[in-house]
């Protein structure tokens, strides 16, 4: 099956193989050779976990692809008195092609590494060993949810799918319906083949690892942004009845943030702690005090949270109470060290809440329910006023508020075809503070490197 890799569109994506050793309790074997390796069942599960391992990555959910939303979509500032230098291209939307190298290379080696598990599956029941079909099915499901979360299609252009790995393919560029429709065929295989009880019994987090709704969520997302309405709302719908998972109530939601594993709303996360990690962008960016915190709540995020509502009190200031500075408390650790380590949501209930209101908006129809009562779902438990209406402007509000700092303002407004309007930030040139869409500028460039050894790809326009 092809495989993908870029910047725009979907939401998250898993990196490479350095990252996490710790995330399940039985690392994997990464000494011994591939052939040796995918001989096995054994070698097959270890090979699915050596993926997961990737990702709290620097490039992904390690804190670049959460952080770059924000701090280009809107979100986020920069103040000279906590200025380390870092995310200074990504406010000033000034990336070129030695600087996304990160982002296409080590999603196309998760994807690789998925490609070889999925390859290798067939022959390897073992009756005398207990492994069934099912439990090869299940590792099929985890690797071909992995590649689909690896997935970015381009504007106009997406990027080459990759069925195999083969390092002397040269594969040109795919159009984004074909990239979309293939996502949608990988999800969807994964949800048929998964056993819907399946969860890893070696993971520290059950909340970190692939399972039946964590599949529907990502597909809730896929449709969303292909614009299916309807089928974004039923996914949805189908996660929001599963009584494993439940909204955070108001009294609840200033602590959920810092727990070792994912409360009652995480259906998908990036497990991390402090023997366990490749980098802390997350929280060393968003803490104040002895780190960083280059990234800064943007006054117009801070202002649309009305007196009551939990979420506006999820920010904090620094020792200096300096006026107009607020940093997100959506990263400030679990009680390990200062600055510390912190899980990253991934997919969560609330999301699909939202997804489902965004759908109705448009068009969708499911049972029993409205988009105004989607919406004031959330509000009730966040101690905010309820809504009398729900359109568009409504829902865009609501997600802003609801997801900020989670990594969807960005893809949202690209999505909504919608420009970048950003409050004025330090050492933000002005020709770039407010993008309008459409701009070459929301499709990043395809590295260099890239474009040197693979002579059929076509560079995205004016880079």
């Amino acid at each position: 099956m092809k495989r993908i890799i870029s910047y725009i569109l979907i939401g998250f994506a898993i990196l490479g193989t350095t990252a996490c050793q710790d995330f399940l309790e039985k690392a994997p074997v990464l000494s011994q050779s591939t052939e040796l390796t995918l001989s096995s069942y054994d070698g097959l599960d270890k090979a699915v976990i050596g993926a997961y391992n990737a990702l709290g990555g620097s490039g992904w959910y390690g804190g670049e692809f959460v952080l770059e939303s924000e701090m280009r979509g809107g979100n986020g500032i920069k103040h000279i008195d906590h200025n380390s230098n870092r995310y200074s291209t990504q406010m000033n939307w000034n990336y070129t092609a030695d600087a996304t190298s990160g982002l296409w290379s080590t999603g196309y080696v998760t994807i690789s590494r998925c490609n070889n598990v999925i390859d290798n599956l067939e022959g390897k029941e073992d009756e005398a060993a207990g492994v069934t079909t099912q439990d090869l099915n299940n590792l099929k499901a985890e690797a071909l949810f992995m590649n689909a979360g690896s997935l970015k299609p381009e504007q106009k252009l997406g990027v080459p799918y990759v069925y195999h790995t083969d390092p002397d393919a040269r594969p040109e560029r795919d159009d984004v319906l074909t990239v979309y429709d293939n996502i949608v065929n990988d999800l969807k295989e994964a949800e048929a083949a998964i056993d819907p009880a399946y969860t890893r019994s070696n993971a520290k987090d059950k909340k970190a690892v692939v399972s039946q709704a964590a599949i529907q969520a990502l597909l809730s997302r896929v449709y969303l942004y292909m614009s299916q309405w309807q089928n974004a709302a039923d996914y949805a719908t189908k996660v929001i009845n599963n009584s494993n998972y439940k909204l955070y109530e108001a009294d609840e939601y200033a602590s959920v943030w810092t727990q070792d594993v994912g409360g009652s709303e995480v259906i998908f996360e990036n497990y991390i702690d402090l023997t366990n990690y490749s980098n802390l962008d997350c929280s060393y960016m968003t803490y104040p005090e002895g780190a960083y915190g280059d990234c800064i709540a943007s006054p117009s995020l801070i202002a649309l949270y009305a007196d009551g509502d939990v979420r506006g009190d999820l920010y904090c200031q620094d020792s200096k109470q300096t006026d107009g500075l607020w940093w997100t408390l959506k990263y400030a650790g679990k009680g390990l060290t200062v600055p510390d380590a912190n899980n990253t949501v991934i997919l969560r209930l609330s999301e699909m809440y939202l997804n489902r209101a965004e759908a109705i908006v448009n068009g969708a129809s499911v049972a029993g329910t409205t988009a105004l009562a989607d919406l004031n779902a959330i509000t009730s438990r966040r101690g905010a006023a309820a809504l009398t209406s729900a359109g568009m402007d409504a829902v865009r509000t609501e997600r802003r508020k609801e997801l900020a700092w989670e990594g969807h303002i960005f893809f949202d407004l690209a999505r909504w075809s919608m420009p970048a309007n950003r409050d004025a930030s330090w050492n933000l040139e002005e020709s770039r503070r407010n993008i309008p869409f459409p701009d070459y500028r929301w499709a990043l460039p395809i590295p260099k490197r890239e474009m040197e050894v693979n002579e059929n790809l076509v560079q995205n326009d004016q880079y």
